[in-house]
């Protein structure tokens, strides 16, 4: 058992913060054991950390990010979806084909998840099945957690980053040899790019392979209005985007994930809930690629899951604290649009970077008794002008205007995460 002081702060609901001020967290093998004002009696003999005046929060999730895409993040900004991969992100993920250039950006790549707290990631690889491994095998031996799919295409791209069905599956069957394991960290996830890139037949394969060992699903839908013209185009049986995917398996039959989700609506968001769904809501990439704002509020009112992602590098930027707060100003946009759509609040955006996103990886993202103790230590001395904020007040002026030099620790499943190697 181990015992941690601060100012405890975590979101139980979407509604309300819950703030425990100089509060103690006991933690046992990893996971919550209880949350106390004081320290109950039973508990006075196991040591504590006391992290001072400082706050305690659940730590980040990002729920939709592309790893070789890393060296390109921040430029190409002034093209739209298509182009954008036929461009940029095609030509740099054919270089994953050699193990040592990929290993050079995943360090920094996974070095920069733990920059800014981000302890748990649903990434996306490239075709390249050693590559994968290798990235897997770095986010695990970092200390860090999720699920890491190797892409599946083989259409509308480069012959380099084509594969035959027969690879996809052998590849698939490799990764879950060595990694889909009890307890496993990082375990894979199937991962068509998206249905422009795959055609029927690989589409129906990794909708097998998901039902075949029990594999959750990511892919992207409904972005953009290029992008959804060429499915309807592709697959004119569909009625739908959604029900492209649902027809080969691969909408909510096992735990899927769904990037942007910009333009669903009617029928399609109706089968977003039905399925149980999770939206990786990634606002920077929907403003920086023009696919438009994404209408988080209609999602929540409708009680489909949501996430954050950082969608790098489309998106420009892997803080999720920052994913916070453009999902919240892109709410204003809507709010003015229409005054019915109530705007998100900060505590929303907090529920769904941690205690939302987090119940794709099970009891994650929450201080409640039984969740898994993924948490950051924020010092927040340097950015407290007096000494008047409340704890809440000090933690929004944190997640507007902190840094990473503020995130003074960083836990996952209860370990301490030092800082990563880059070389």
């Amino acid at each position: 058992m181990q015992i941690y002081r601060a100012n405890i702060i975590f979101t139980p609901q979407s509604s309300h913060f819950e703030v425990i001020p100089h509060g103690y967290i006991a933690v046992n093998d990893g996971k919550v054991e209880g949350v106390y004002s004081e320290l109950p009696q039973h508990l006075s003999n196991f040591p504590v950390t006391d992290w001072g005046d400082r706050l305690l929060i659940p730590a980040m999730n990002d729920m939709h990010v592309h790893a070789p895409q890393y060296r390109n993040q921040g430029i190409a900004m002034d093209l739209e979806l298509l182009p954008w991969l036929q461009n940029y992100t095609f030509p740099e993920e054919l270089k994953f084909a050699d193990t040592a250039y990929a290993e050079r950006i995943y360090r920094r790549f996974i070095h920069d998840l733990w920059r800014f707290g981000t302890m748990r990631v649903v990434a996306f690889a490239s075709v390249h099945l050693e590559s994968t491994r290798l990235l897997m095998r770095l986010l695990d031996k970092a200390g860090m957690a999720g699920r890491v799919g190797k892409v599946n295409m083989n259409r509308d791209c480069p012959e380099g980053l084509q594969e035959s069905i027969d690879d996809a599956v052998k590849a698939c069957d490799i990764l879950v040899e060595e990694f889909e394991r009890e307890g496993a960290r990082v375990r894979p996830i199937v991962t068509p790019r998206f249905i422009p890139s795959c055609t029927p037949e690989l589409l129906r394969a990794c909708g097998e392979m998901a039902r075949r060992y029990g594999l959750p699903v990511q892919s992207h839908l409904s972005e953009n209005h290029g992008e959804i013209a060429l499915v309807r185009e592709l697959e004119p049986e569909s009625r739908h985007y959604a029900d492209a995917y649902d027809r080969y398996g691969l909408f909510g039959q096992t735990p899927t994930i769904m990037a942007h989700c910009v333009w669903t609506e009617g029928e399609e968001l109706e089968l977003l809930r039905q399925r149980g769904v999770m939206v990786a809501h990634c606002p920077t990439s929907n403003l920086n690629i023009a696919s438009g704002p994404a209408p988080i509020r209609r999602f929540l009112e409708a009680g489909v899951p949501v996430g954050l992602g950082s969608d790098v590098s489309g998106g420009h930027d892997f803080s999720i604290f920052r994913m916070m707060v453009y999902a919240v100003q892109i709410s204003k946009i809507h709010y003015q649009r229409d005054k019915s759509c109530a705007f998100l609040t900060l505590s929303e955006a907090f529920w769904m970077a941690t205690k939302s996103a987090g119940r794709f990886f099970g009891q994650v993202g929450s201080f409640e008794p039984g969740y898994d103790f993924d948490a950051l230590v924020i010092d927040d001395s340097e950015l407290q002008i007096d000494t008047d904020y409340s704890l809440l007040e000090r933690l929004e002026r944190f997640v507007y205007i902190g840094d990473d030099r503020q995130i003074a620790a960083r836990y996952c499943q209860g370990r301490l995460i030092d800082e990563p190697e880059i070389n």
